[in-house]
């Protein structure tokens, strides 16, 4: 087969989306929205290029260079396998993959128990158990992904969703108020940290692989082909998710005056939802975040257990599969609010590293591939972005703070760009005064 039909293409296209779709991006929009108010807009801009433009890139890269450690291992290979399992770690049973279960259990079942039963830490567990259960079940088959995800899951989310989207355009719940301090001045570069939270360009490196063996299980062997699927879908992709977050940003920003300042995404969208339709809203909401949260919960198990059953080829993929799901089942009973806090201050520090990579990966060729190019980037990126998260920390580095406060836009959390665009210009220069350095 030389290519696919539209059909196929859109399932693809509404896999990958599923995929990205979950628990971070439903509750940072409206978080984004409420505290933006009035520079929401400017806000979500920003947010955009984050949270859909470079994980298109990043599917995009991989399509290109066939995985995230080939990729990396342009540095340098030690490099290439550090990079490469942090990535998974962080993205997997570490953090997204516990956060999955947390959120489907904090937003779609904790309104619906009892005053003692949510106190009760029981509830969680048992949810846990069975979340991540069904997620093992249904990653346990690989090439069943596109029609379980693709075909019903992703539907059925959508479906939902649009229903609570909808119903807030038709009945808006106010009108946006003034903007929160930290959305006062900057409101784009905010917005553009903000979308670091979904931790989708950090997927994007790990969901190309399914796309990519979901699309060659279609029959399509010739690369150039693949890559143009993978573009295919990657459109359609982020075309849903471009309309969802502005929805859901909308959503935040006309709440105040009928739901009041949350704390959380998660409360805004609850109260957002029983605004709009009452009692039932807890259970639309419930289904959307509980199908929201499983499709990435499996996404991420399966890119998981298939780079680690490779990288380590006496754990067999189902095993890993059973390993991680039941390792996630654990980390998620430490609870939403403590996994978030956890995994901000390392998303600060490893998103700035993802991002010069795939940008980097595109101009591969134009810079004859130097691996120099690549640690003259990477370098400043990342001391710049260590400085960055161990001040999201709350670790004393003021000492550090002041020392690089002079960089362009460091105040804004994205210094690391100035070093990294002048750390690629020396390294280039470098590689072609040094003649004979070794290409990757």
């Amino acid at each position: 087969m030389n290519s696919l039909s539209m059909k196929q293409i859109m399932a693809v296209g509404l896999m990958l989306f599923a995929l990205f779709f979950g628990a971070g991006n439903m509750i940072f929009p409206p978080l984004l929205g409420q505290d933006a108010g009035t520079n929401t807009v400017t806000a979500i801009i920003g947010f955009l290029i984050t949270g859909i433009g470079l994980p298109l890139l990043g599917v995009l890269a991989v399509a290109k260079t066939g995985d995230v450690q080939t990729m990396a291992s342009r540095v340098h290979p030690v490099y290439g396998v550090i990079f490469t399992v942090a990535l998974y770690l962080v993205i997997g049973p570490f953090f997204a993959i516990p956060r999955t279960g947390t959120v489907s259990y904090e937003i779609g079942v904790l309104p619906f128990l009892s005053e003692s039963a949510s106190q009760s830490q029981l509830p969680l567990v048992i949810f846990a158990i069975v979340f991540f259960a069904v997620t093992a079940w249904l990653a346990m088959n690989p090439s069943k992904l596109v029609d379980r995800i693709g075909k019903i899951l992703t539907p059925a989310l959508l479906i939902i969703l649009s229903v609570l989207v909808v119903k807030s355009l038709l009945t808006p719940l106010g009108k946006p108020q003034s903007p929160a301090v930290v959305y006062k001045d900057g409101p784009f570069f905010k917005g553009f940290v903000d979308g670091y939270l979904t931790m989708d360009t950090l997927a994007a490196l790990v969901f190309g692989i399914i796309v990519i063996s979901s699309i060659k299980e279609l029959n399509i062997t010739n690369e150039k082909m693949v890559t143009k699927i993978c573009i295919q879908a990657g459109i359609i992709a982020a075309a849903g998710l471009a309309i969802v977050y502005i929805a859901l940003a909308f959503i935040g920003a006309t709440s105040p005056g009928a739901i009041g300042i949350q704390e959380n995404g998660g409360a805004i969208l609850s109260g957002a939802a029983k605004h709009l339709f009452g009692p039932f809203g807890s259970i639309i909401l419930a289904l959307t975040i509980f199908f929201a949260c499983l499709t990435t919960s499996v996404g991420l198990v399966s890119s998981c257990a298939k780079y680690f059953s490779q990288l380590i080829p006496a754990f067999s993929y189902k095993m890993v599969v059973i390993i991680f799901s039941a390792f996630s089942t654990v980390i998620a009973n430490v609870g939403l609010t403590q996994l978030i806090a956890f995994s901000v201050p390392v998303l600060i520090f490893l998103y700035p590293l993802a991002i010069v990579l795939i940008l980097l990966s595109f101009f591969h060729k134009v810079f004859n591939g130097y691996s120099l190019v690549y640690i003259g980037a990477l370098i400043p990126t990342g001391l710049i972005s260590l400085v960055d998260g161990l001040k999201e920390a709350k670790l004393n580095v003021s000492t550090l703070v002041d020392t690089l406060s002079f960089l362009p836009l460091f105040a804004e959390g994205i210094g690391w760009i100035t070093p990294a665009i002048a750390g690629a210009v020396v390294g280039y220069f470098i590689a072609l005064i040094t003649v004979g350095h070794t290409k990757q």
